[in-house]
């Protein structure tokens, strides 16, 4: 295998790299390592161990080359330990991260193994879970943020901790923007529309959810809970687990704005599933235009993930652009506080 992690010996015996035989818990035997898929930015290996105790163990293991490669697998080990800690039931068991003894530059994240079946777990259990991980929890010092960088795809995500959601969610959403141009160039449509969006419409709808006696708690959020991240385990009743995280403390709804566009398949029965566990924030008339605002950062991830696919940036520029004609005037001082430039 060309990973970097296994290699085969004259006997036909795997030998996994020291790094990772070292943290692989109670293993008397390597029965098999398989190829299990790839990315752009990542290879996937299954490992397949005999315990001292006489169990099979099997355990997922993912594969990165450099800086970003090392960060994005810091950042998902990070990411699951934090789901890990608040929802046990909800995300696999994340067991190190590291780097490779015998490949140079070269670095690993290791799990529990999950045989998923097809399809997108049923809403009811699923939704449940989600409410739980945003509802319990407590943020480092109540801010919003996370305590390393975590990544979207091969698209690190500035997780500068803040005291307002506000602020918080403009920083990051100026970051894809940045990265996004940095990969794509220049988009003069959506350069003209940004300061609007900036100056109007984000205070217009995030302000009032912490003004006029209103607060939110950071939440914890996956941080790309799409269909591809999200898998049924059982067959049998359709409970799932999430994986792949790009994990921060956040305004809960955010988790949701993924789930607009119809591409991450998660249907209108899981918004209101979602919402019999966990009230939208107030004010609620607000509520899907501030899921539209959130649902633009997705798009602009895949934007900067994919840069030369013209229909995410355009997606995000019709949905700008309707904000824009919807609040013309931002955040008005009838509205409870005055427009100020973040």
């Amino acid at each position: 295998m060309d990973s970097g992690a296994v290699t085969i010996n004259d006997n036909g015996d795997f030998q996994l790299d020291p790094a990772v035989l070292a943290v692989l818990p109670g293993v008397a035997e390597i029965i098999n390592v398989s190829h299990h898929g790839e990315s752009a930015w990542a290879k996937a290996l299954r490992i397949d161990t005999l315990t001292t105790n006489g169990d099979q163990e099997s355990y997922f293991m993912k594969v990165s080359v450099g800086f970003h490669g090392r960060e994005a697998l810091k950042g998902e080990f990070e990411g699951t330990s934090a789901i890990y800690a608040i929802t046990p039931d909800f995300c696999p068991e994340p067991i190190a991260w590291g780097s490779l003894e015998r490949q140079e530059d070269c670095h690993f994240y290791l799990c529990k193994f999950y045989k998923f079946a097809d399809g997108v777990p049923e809403p009811g259990s699923f939704c449940e879970k989600l409410a739980r991980l945003h509802s319990n929890g407590t943020s480092p010092e109540g801010k919003f943020g996370f305590h390393c960088t975590t990544y979207n795809g091969d698209l690190p995500q500035d997780n500068t901790w803040h005291d307002r959601w506000e602020q918080f969610f403009a920083n990051g959403l100026r970051h894809v923007l940045q990265v996004r141009e940095d990969r794509a160039g220049p988009h003069e449509t959506l350069d003209t529309l940004l300061p609007d969006l900036f100056d109007k419409v984000i205070p217009r709808l995030l302000r009032p959810l912490g003004t006029n006696g209103r607060s939110i708690t950071p939440s914890l959020v996956h941080g790309d809970l799409w269909c591809g991240n999200a898998s049924i385990v059982n067959e049998g009743t359709e409970e799932g687990i999430v994986y792949d995280p790009a994990a921060f403390w956040a305004h809960n709804e955010y988790e949701l704005g993924n789930w607009r566009p119809a591409r991450n398949q998660f249907t209108r029965l899981y918004f209101d599933e979602y919402h019999s566990h966990v009230p939208k924030a107030e004010p609620a008339e607000d509520y899907d235009d501030r899921n539209a605002l959130y649902a633009l950062r997705f798009n602009l991830h895949a934007a900067a993930l994919f840069p030369n696919q013209e229909e995410y940036v355009q997606m995000a520029v019709d949905e700008i652009q309707r904000l824009i004609e919807k609040f013309p005037d931002g955040l008005t001082e009838e509205e409870g506080s005055v427009l100020a430039r973040l």
